[in-house]
């Protein structure tokens, strides 16, 4: 039987039927804070991001990918079962919100550098290579 998601010990169901305001107080003050900063209307963009998510969770659409480049934007319970297109600086990166993601920012799921990946050296990179015939 797979184990049933909680978050501080409310269900997905329940943290949905919760105001952000109480929802906020179930984050750790860092997130609290910033969340509460966002919906008293320091952050527009944040309540227009919002907006767009209640707009499309009432049409049940899964498919539509919200861009956006509010990497500082927490993940609230609404947002569960979407995605986003956020922004890494080069590209907007495909983010399919889950369960666990709740009280973590988006940015957090688009890296905004790779891994370095080097190749092989070259001729004359080291003291021995530079005696190596080119044939």
């Amino acid at each position: 039987m797979p184990k049933k998601f909680t978050y501080r010990g409310y269900t997905l169901e329940e943290l949905k039927k919760l105001s952000l305001e109480e929802f906020a107080k179930l984050l750790p003050s860092r997130q609290r804070r910033s969340l509460l900063r966002m919906l008293r209307g320091t952050h527009p963009e944040a309540r227009k991001l919002l907006a767009k998510v209640r707009k499309l969770s009432k049409k049940g659409n899964g498919e539509t990918i919200i861009r956006t480049h509010r990497r500082e934007m927490i993940i609230v319970p609404e947002m569960v079962g979407l995605k986003f297109g956020v922004y890494n600086g080069k590209e907007f990166v495909v983010v399919e919100v889950k369960p666990e993601m709740i009280g973590h920012r988006l940015g957090e799921f688009s890296q905004t550098r790779k891994k370095v990946v080097h190749g092989a050296p070259g001729i004359g990179a080291t003291r021995s290579s530079m005696f190596v015939p080119l044939k």
